[in-house]
Parts: structure tokens; C-alpha cells; sequence
């Protein structure tokens, strides 16, 4: 544990650690919009692993900067904690880098690699340790609802013509 979570108060650092543990995604706000973010959380700090070909874009997160990371409860979805993190970078093949990789690879879904995602991680991607620094619980008045953020992956196409269709025709079958 580093100087910065050791500054939370032990209930608050509790918290934050558990929530996090438990979150499949946090959300993220460095200097632009809020980003979910899948994570792992390890040794005291959440890690994400982002900005490369086939992964999840970390705008606005620079190391040295601060980011507020927004956690909700995994059954009800509400806000849980809102913690600021101290923002680095870690070196690849470093000792550290490769303990977060380790974590990481081990929840990556999907990946198009597969087990030459470490070595793609490391010529092409940023891995990032976000460390809790402070922590709130208090929630703010109003909807903090946003549209979502513009994104390649987005395919608003017409539904085939033939759907609606099958869709009638199999709740008859019953």
C-alpha cells in the first residue's frame, strides 16, 4: 500500500476496496466525460488497460493527474462510492506491470489474441493504476444521467423486415 490509500481513513478504504472488488465496471472521469471501464483491483489500486488497437479508450487519464471514479452496487446499480484516484502509468515488463497483467489477463473477455495479448499489451496499449487518494459517499442532488458517448461500436440499423413476423408467429406456437 502506498502513501496515497494509506491517507484514507480505514472504514473509507474499506469501502472503497470492497465496492471496487465487486464492480465488473467502474466509472471513469479524468479531464473529459465519464467512461465505464472494465478493471481489476490489485495490490490497492484499481488497473485498466486501454488505448490500443481492440480495447477500451482511456481519454483524459494521463499519469500523474487525478481521476473521480464512480462505483455502483453490482445487484441494484445505484452509486455506491465516488473516490478520486492518483493516476499512473506502468512501465511495460516491469515488476508491477506484469503483477497488473497477470490480474488483468486473467479477465479480459473476448480477446482477439488470446495469449499473445500480454505482448500486444505491451507495444500498443497503456496499463494504468488508479489509487484511491479520497473518498465520498455523499451523493448529489438530481439525475446525473448523460447520453451515451459516440462510439464506432454503435450499429443503429432498421430491423429486417421479416422480424416482427417470426416474433408473432413463435408466441403462437405456445
Amino acid at each position: 500500500m502506498t502513501e496515497a490509500a494509506a491517507s484514507l481513513p480505514l472504514p473509507d478504504q474499506a469501502l472503497v476496496e470492497e465496492a471496487t472488488k465487486k464492480s465488473g465496471l467502474i466509472w471513469v472521469r479524468g479531464t473529459g466525460p465519464a467512461r465505464a471501464l472494465w478493471h481489476v483491483w490489485h495490490e490497492g489500486a484499481a488497473h485498466v488497460v486501454g488505448d490500443g488497437p481492440d480495447e477500451q479508450p482511456l481519454p483524459g487519464l494521463t499519469a500523474g493527474s487525478t481521476a473521480e471514479v464512480t462505483v455502483r452496487s453490482k445487484d441494484k446499480g445505484g452509486r455506491l462510492v465516488v473516490w478520486t484516484a492518483v493516476v499512473s502509468e506502468l512501465a511495460p515488463g516491469s515488476e508491477v506491470w506484469d503483477a497488473a497483467v497477470r490480474e488483468l489477463k486473467g479477465k479480459r473477455l473476448n480477446a482477439p489474441d488470446g495469449e499473445a495479448m500480454t505482448e500486444r499489451w505491451a507495444r500498443e496499449c497503456r496499463v494504468l493504476r488508479l489509487e484511491p487518494c479520497r473518498a465520498s459517499t455523499e451523493h448529489p442532488d438530481g439525475s446525473l444521467a448523460a447520453p451515451p458517448l459516440p462510439t464506432s461500436a454503435t450499429t443503429r440499423r432498421p430491423i429486417p423486415a421479416a422480424l416482427p413476423r417470426l416474433l408473432l408467429r413463435r408466441g403462437k406456437r405456445r
